[in-house]
């Protein structure tokens, strides 16, 4: 990584942003600057373009303050980090306040992190697309190409990180700031942790909260009637939100942490998902919901593991990939009646599973040695060569399982309601 010895500590309201890009900047020749500063409003442009066209919070007009707030924010950007190329000495403390005041209007105008972050983002690609021809033009070297498009995103994680300082600065007055820090913090966690290390950086210091390497994602469903959730059992580590349409937590250490709620969730299930790397928690997330989906309410115990079934929720992931396997892997199943499908699809998954002889499938599936010599011989006029290829012979295991599991969710669902 690039070395920190021309970057710079500013402590912030809660808070410390070490400004790596700064020293980044510098060390590009001063020469690319000159010659980028005349497109810093055409990129500008294209950044806020992009940005009310893809950040619904962003999308009103350009109007009032927020038009010239997010205008400005925009320009400045663009400008200081043109400025900063090739100059050391350039002083950044006014472009530090100019960012921690927007974070304060944006905690005072009731937005969350989340439009902060994703305009960033967004604005930060969008910039470095508007300039990427104009430096390959200037026939620079690839170091110096390379260097200059990491210092862009760098740029950008610090700049949401001085806003989040002035964000946290804005909630150090307000009522209940370190649990509102802690429920913005999960949510920028859950939603779009990648590449935004130094932002959740930044909420974990305001929140008393140490970032863990991993974490499991965990899906709360409450039965109508139920007893608020036993919040109180929980270890501070963990992270909670109750009050979302579909609640959910984090943990670190699900096995330890959830321990105590063993006999006292009177009412909830919850799904926990294997430990998994913090970019991974939006899908972590997702598996859990998936999994409380797919179990039924009467399962045994409150509590379901995914990691005990990976191979279910792979397989049921998209409702769309199933029916495409099975529409390739089981083709010629189309020209037979439905109970014809069903009894020559148990018939094949048998012999998939256990490549046995008629004698064997007819004990598993309960029926005669002779009615499973038929229906092989079915199978084998269907599909013919197929039936000796490994990889026809898993996509139609993996489709045939996928068909099983369906059909017995839909059986839970039925009995259900």
């Amino acid at each position: 990584m690039f070395p920190v010895s021309g970057s710079k500590k500013i402590k912030g309201g809660v808070f410390v942003v070490e400004y790596r890009s700064f020293g980044m900047l510098a060390t590009l020749p001063r020469s690319l600057g000159d010659e980028l500063r005349p497109y810093t409003g055409h990129a500008a442009a294209a950044m806020i373009k992009q940005v009310q066209r893809s950040v619904a919070a962003y999308s009103q007009p350009l109007r009032g303050v927020f038009g010239r707030v997010l205008v400005v924010s925009c320009e400045r950007a663009v400008r200081h980090y043109v400025d900063c190329i090739g100059d050391a000495d350039l002083p950044h403390d006014r472009w530090i306040d100019f960012y921690r005041m927007r974070g304060r209007i944006e905690f005072t105008e009731g937005r969350s992190l989340e439009p902060l972050h994703d305009s960033a983002t967004i604005g930060a690609r969008t910039a470095w697309r508007a300039m990427r021809p104009i430096v390959r033009g200037l026939g620079v070297s690839a170091g110096v190409i390379a260097l200059a498009a990491e210092s862009v995103f760098v740029y950008v994680d610090e700049l949401c990180a001085t806003t989040i300082d002035g964000y946290q600065e804005a909630e150090a007055k307000a009522a209940g700031a370190v649990p509102l820090r802690r429920r913005r913090l999960l949510e920028l966690i859950a939603q779009a942790p990648d590449g935004s290390a130094c932002s959740i950086g930044g909420l974990a210091g305001g929140a008393g909260w140490r970032v863990p390497a991993t974490a499991a994602m965990v899906a709360l469903q409450r039965a109508p009637g139920a007893p608020e959730f036993p919040a109180h059992l929980l270890d501070d580590t963990v992270l909670l939100d109750l009050d979302s349409a579909d609640p959910y937590l984090l943990t670190a250490d699900p096995d330890t942490d959830l321990a105590p709620l063993k006999d006292a969730l009177d009412g909830w299930r919850v799904a926990v998902s294997p430990v998994v790397p913090l970019a991974d928690a939006p899908a972590a997330l997702r598996t859990a919901r998936r999994a409380l989906r797919l179990t039924s309410e009467d399962a045994p115990g409150p509590v379901i593991w995914c990691r005990d079934h990976l191979a279910t929720l792979w397989l049921l992931a998209e409702d769309f990939l199933g029916a495409e396997m099975a529409k390739r892997s089981l083709d010629p199943f189309t020209s037979l009646s439905e109970k014809q499908q069903e009894r020559l699809s148990e018939t094949l998954l048998a012999w998939l599973e256990t490549r046995g002889g008629a004698p064997e499938i007819a004990q598993r599936l309960g029926v005669h040695p002779q009615t499973v010599r038929n229906r092989l011989r079915q199978l084998e006029e269907l599909f013919g060569d197929r039936l000796r290829d490994a990889d026809d012979r898993l996509g139609m295991q993996l489709a045939l399982r996928a068909q099983r599991l369906m059909r017995a969710h839909r059986r839970d669902e039925e009995r259900g309601n």
